[in-house]
Formats: structure tokens, C-alpha cells, sequence
């Protein structure tokens, strides 16, 4: 029997839409400013922990093979069909900017726009849709 906790998974797509507004705002308002340029690393930081968390929730929920990497985590969900080819495009771009934001922050260019900026928000809520259609496929509850 399969424990996937859907509390945890939901928890986390519920921040997209918070997550959406800090791209949308930084990507519609852009001025090379400090303060969108921190708007815009925070929304991508949360965004690849959203990402990462919630398809780790589904590998783990659903005894897929252990992940060696962020990258892998994306990868593997992706090969277990819970999302198409373009959303996986895109997240494994988002993922490899985890340790430039995460540990080379003080390299990050916070100046100027990310070209994952204006393209996220619509992948997010896709990718919020398919985790959400691929619970509703597969998990069985406990009984």
C-alpha cells in the first residue's frame, strides 16, 4: 500500500499562485531594479523548491527509484508520466539554478531578467494540474 501524502503535496502547490504573482510582477515591471531583481530570485528559489518537494512527495509515495539529484527528481517524475515533455523542459532549466541562487547568490546577476521569468508562472500551474490529474489516476486511498 502506497502512503502519499496529498496534505504536504497540496500545501505546496498552494504556493504557486504567490509564487506566479512575484514573476509576473517582476517579469511585466522590469527596470533593472534591486527590488525586482529580488523579487525574481525569491520566486525562482521557491519555485524549484515547490517543484522539487512536491515530486519528491510522488517518488516517495510511490516507491519510485531514489533520486541521486534535483535534476534527477524532476527526471524521474517526468519518466513516470506525470507530466509532459514541454513542462519537463522547462523544469529541468529551473532546477539547475538551484545552487547558482542557493550558493553562488553572490554572483547572481539581480539586474537583469531571467529568461525563465515570463515563462514560469504558466508551467507552474501546468505543472500544478498534472500532479493533481496524476493523484487522481493513481492513488488509491488507504482503506
Amino acid at each position: 500500500m502506497y502512503y502519499v501524502n496529498k496534505e504536504q503535496i497540496e500545501r505546496r502547490l498552494s504556493a504557486i499562485p504567490d509564487i506566479e504573482e512575484g514573476l509576473r510582477t517582476a517579469a511585466d515591471s522590469w527596470d533593472q531594479g534591486l527590488l525586482l531583481g529580488l523579487v525574481q530570485e525569491r520566486s525562482l528559489h521557491l519555485a524549484i523548491e515547490v517543484v522539487t518537494d512536491v515530486c519528491s512527495y510522488l517518488i516517495d509515495g510511490f516507491i519510485m527509484r531514489d533520486a541521486s539529484s534535483y535534476e534527477d527528481i524532476v527526471q524521474i517524475t517526468y519518466e513516470e508520466n506525470v507530466f509532459d515533455d514541454s513542462i519537463y523542459q522547462v523544469l529541468i532549466q529551473l532546477v539547475k539554478l538551484r545552487k547558482p541562487l542557493v550558493q553562488d547568490y553572490c554572483d547572481w546577476d539581480r539586474r537583469s531578467i531571467h529568461p525563465l521569468t515570463g515563462v514560469l508562472p504558466d508551467i507552474l500551474n501546468r505543472f500544478a494540474a498534472s500532479i493533481r490529474s496524476y493523484l487522481e489516476q493513481e492513488w488509491v486511498p488507504e482503506r
